[in-house]
């Protein structure tokens, strides 16, 4: 007979995908907060829509009425002492992450299901403010391989290899206000 541990293995989910909870202290959380909601934050645009999600782009944002990638705001300082955590977390080059979006999700919104550009490599997610269900999902036959993280406040992700090329991934309507932090290296060209 097979006894049980205490603890079980999570299910795995998508290759490439890792997690930890309490990446930064909730002092940090605040102050990375509070400098978010600080900025001119402005609806999503995507073509002729606008999303319900607020955002601000460093480094570079994606234009989608010119389908290229276009020079923003160069990475604030206050933003460059978390990307160096993140890279070193993640066993990156320090400098890699070249581009970084600020998000704020108010109650009720959410993101629909997608993948990241092509421009970009490796994208690493700070969930600040509360927690979301992170869902994954990627067709296989005639029906859908689905996972969800629950992405806790503190939390960081990362998304590379298959989770970050075939599996694309969506937020549900968030239930209270939430904040996050991506950061983006590049692809080779």
């Amino acid at each position: 007979m097979t006894q049980l541990g205490l603890f079980t293995e999570p299910e795995a989910g998508p290759s490439g995908l890792r997690y930890v909870d309490n990446f930064i202290e909730a002092a940090v959380e605040r102050a990375l907060i509070g400098r978010i909601a600080a900025l001119p934050l402005r609806r999503f645009q995507f073509g002729a829509f606008e999303g319900n999600r607020r955002v601000a782009s460093f480094g570079y944002r994606y234009d989608y009425s010119l389908q290229r990638l276009a020079e923003a705001e160069p990475i604030p300082d206050w933003l460059l002492p978390i990307a160096r955590q993140t890279e070193a977390w993640a066993g990156l080059p320090e400098a890699s992450v070249r581009q970084v979006l600020c998000t704020e999700y108010d109650i009720g919104v959410g993101i629909g299901w997608h993948r990241d550009k092509p421009h970009f490599k490796e994208i690493l997610g700070l969930s600040l403010g509360s927690a979301c269900k992170f869902r994954f999902r990627r067709r296989s036959g005639d029906k859908w391989q689905r996972h969800t993280l629950e992405a806790q406040p503190r939390s960081l992700y990362m998304m590379q290899g298959e989770a970050r090329s075939q599996w694309e991934h969506s937020i549900p309507p968030v239930e209270a206000r939430r904040y996050s932090i991506t950061f983006r290296t590049m692809t080779p060209t």
